[in-house]
């Protein structure tokens, strides 16, 4: 078939590699415009931008999908179809109705659970142990398509949300291929999504990412890995912003909520209702990511000391 691909993070990528790899064409590919980036803030181009320029497939940057410009180029390019993967846009009608056969949304979530721009951050955030990827037809509503086909994927205990995308990412480029064969021998029919089961998905902010330490260490391990890498949990010590890698729940500890405890090797935090969780990687403002330990070592007075 005669593909427009459309995504634009890092985990977008193994997608277009494989629909590159794969017995289809990708005549061109859709992501967002170039944003700032880094210390200088210089515009930079998405990443599936980057490898689409190396594989010398055309780069459409439309500021939105409903440009007139970049509909007559669609109808140029005349896809049989359009696969998507984390794009960031939402796709109107008239560019969903220009592909033969539709736009098909790979999603990393086990649809209709976790609709929206972050399934797998809260995935994590409420202890699924089962989460996945599906493919399904794109239509105006969020994530609401028939469902072409799912593969699953089992929450590890230390899996942070960048961990478990990687693995999904992987194994939904699998997927969306598979999807786009049977499409094109005429062998798959959507199947509508059930009504019940649905939970929405919003994208974490900073704010949702401040450790919260009246919850039980549990929640807060679920909480930090959630937020890991993006947008980062984080904390705050005498005023001063911390960011915090993945926490271990730990044995419980005679701390209140936000206490530390400092050993030889160890950083221990009070959480709610008894419960500790035990610091891995911090980092503080203005420096790079270190050991808990090493930190604390540093650290004047930081035994005793409390989290807001």
């Amino acid at each position: 078939m005669r593909l427009v691909f459309a995504g634009t993070p890092a985990v977008a990528v193994p997608s277009l590699e494989a629909l590159l790899d794969s017995g289809h064409e990708v005549a061109a590919v859709i992501t967002r415009p170039d944003a700032p980036s880094g210390r200088g803030r210089r515009l930079t181009p998405s990443p599936v931008a980057v490898r689409a320029a190396a594989a010398g497939v055309e780069v459409l940057k439309p500021g939105t999908p409903r440009e007139p410009e970049f509909l007559d180029r669609l109808r140029a390019l005349a896809p049989d179809c359009c696969p998507v993967v984390a794009y960031g846009a939402l796709v109107p009608r008239v560019a969903l109705d220009i592909p033969r056969l539709g736009w098909v949304n790979l999603h990393f979530s086990l649809l209709p659970a976790w609709r929206g721009a972050a399934p797998v951050q809260h995935a994590l955030l409420h202890g699924d142990d089962v989460t996945g990827a599906t493919t399904f037809r794109l239509e105006e509503g969020l994530d609401t398509g028939p469902v072409f086909g799912t593969l699953t994927e089992a929450v590890r205990a230390e899996d942070t949300t960048g961990d478990l995308l990687e693995r999904l990412a992987i194994a939904g480029a699998g997927l969306l291929v598979a999807t786009l064969d049977a499409l094109e021998k005429g062998t798959l029919t959507p199947v509508p999504q059930p009504a019940e089961g649905v939970s929405l998905a919003p994208k974490l902010t900073s704010e949702d990412a401040r450790v919260d330490w009246a919850r039980p260490g549990f929640q807060v391990s679920r909480q930090v890995r959630a937020a890991t890498p993006d947008p980062g949990a984080w904390t705050v010590l005498r005023g001063e912003r911390l960011g915090l890698g993945p926490v271990r729940p730990a044995a419980p500890a005679e701390l209140e909520p936000g206490a530390i405890r400092v050993s030889r090797a160890q950083v221990l935090v009070g959480a709610g209702g008894g419960t500790a969780v035990e610091l891995d990687e911090v980092r503080p403002a203005g420096k790079r990511p270190m050991p808990a330990a090493a930190w604390a070592r540093g650290a004047r007075d930081l035994d005793g000391a409390r989290f807001d």
